[in-house]
């Protein structure tokens, strides 16, 4: 053990010559190639075969360096690793999978269709929105606890629980890696969601905003611009989901039927669905056609921001725009109209399970199975119905006051 010195090694190096080994002992071997590129290697015998892993660059790796690595090297095939193979293995893993765009896709096509499809459509949501984009490009074996760490709290920041299920899509994912010898380790292993957002929050009870507060809130809605306005009494008279309104076309709304198809791709359950548009709500509609100019969406972008091809309004514009009235109504956000419109529904009379597929929820049970009537016609009067008094709340109100009679002098 330890024949060579430092002044050998230059020697050899200052004179040119190849050297095919000179043993430091205990198989740590010196090399020397015609390009002149000095080199450390350990030999070694594994399973009756002789075997070699390099450990490095001369003088990079100076001696006493390549003894200790080499030592380390030799106490692992003593535990029966082969190192070389292990190397090995490593780089073609670190080849198939260099990014974590790379294992999340690899994921996608090979666990992905089977799971359930909504389940699939929101997984590959999360990535492409809230995870790729900012750690996509980092090699897998740079992601550590800290930049999961850091990722999930700048989710947090917007949206906690969105926070919540990205660490989960990130940790199952991580988890294949490991499975497949993609990721030496599942860096969110040791983490957990409540230690880095907090404690879940108990779920805010829905807001129904009364006939008195629903009439001050739409005489304040000028205050918001035109567009932002007559996007919420939409999504008041329609009962649809925010997301499904931003993400609409106009080849999907038909104004002279009064109709409007939301394809699958954009419904919660994955399933599509048609909405009637009431006499009131069409105009409204056709406001917002002469707003959105070319473009095919129903609330395009105002201005290219974030990757500069945003093609609509971002979901937080609608709830921005109602922090920003002034009006004597409880704090609302756009979800709370859908439940504001359910109550007022069923205060008009309107039948219960026509109320419901009215928000497209689901009948649940014996109901879903055996009854399939899309209530197309019943929704369409009830939406009516709805519109209706939401327009007569939007008119001033009138008092009933009765002008005393004047009495005339004696």
């Amino acid at each position: 053990m330890n024949e060579l010195t430092d002044v050998q090694l230059r020697g050899w190096i200052n004179a040119g010559k190849p050297i095919s080994g000179k043993s430091d002992g205990g198989g740590l071997t010196f090399t020397l190639s015609k390009n002149g590129v000095a080199a450390w290697v350990l030999r070694y015998r594994f399973g009756g075969r002789q075997r070699e892993i390099s450990i490095g660059r001369y003088p990079d790796i100076g001696l006493a360096t390549a003894r200790e690595k080499a030592s380390k090297l030799r106490g692992k095939v003593q535990l029966g690793n082969d190192v070389a193979a292990v190397k090995r293995r490593d780089k073609i893993a670190l080849a198939s999978a260099k990014t974590l765009n790379d294992l999340a896709e690899d994921y996608m096509i090979r666990v992905a269709p089977e799971l359930a499809a909504t389940t699939s459509k929101e997984t590959r949501r999360f990535l492409d929105k809230d995870i790729l984009p900012r750690i996509g490009r980092l090699r897998i074996s740079e992601i550590t606890a800290t930049e999961i760490v850091h990722l999930i709290e700048t989710v947090a920041k917007r949206s906690p629980s969105v926070a919540r299920r990205a660490f989960e899509i990130l940790s199952v994912i991580f988890a294949h890696g490991v499975a497949k010898h993609l990721a030496k380790e599942n860096p969110c292993m040791h983490l957990k969601p409540k230690s880095i957002i907090g404690v879940r929050q108990k779920r805010r009870e829905r807001i129904k905003l009364s006939a008195d507060e629903l009439r001050a809130l739409l005489a304040g809605l000028p205050q918001i611009g035109q567009e932002n306005a007559l996007a919420v009494k939409i999504l008041l008279a329609v009962c649809v989901r925010k997301g499904e309104l931003i993400r609409a076309r106009w080849v999907q709304v038909d104004l002279e039927r009064g109709l409007w198809t939301v394809p699958d791709e954009h419904s919660k359950s994955g399933k599509g669905f048609v909405v009637p548009l009431a006499p009131t709500v069409a105009r409204w509609f056709s406001a917002l056609r002469e707003l959105a100019g070319n473009s095919e969406y129903v609330l395009p972008s105002r201005a290219r921001r974030y990757d500069g091809n945003t093609p609509t309004i971002s979901r937080s514009t609608l709830n921005a725009a109602l922090e920003r009235l002034e009006v004597d109504v409880r704090r609302f956000s756009p979800h709370d109209l859908r439940s504001t419109a359910r109550s007022h529904l069923a205060a008009l009379g309107v039948d219960i399970i026509v109320a419901e597929r009215c928000l497209n929820h689901s009948l649940g049970g014996l109901v879903a199975v055996y009854d399939q009537h899309d209530y197309l016609e019943e929704r369409k009067q009830a939406l009516e119905q709805w519109a209706d008094f939401i327009e007569r709340l939007e008119q001033p109100q009138k008092w009933n006051v009765v002008p005393l009679k004047q009495e005339v002098a004696a």
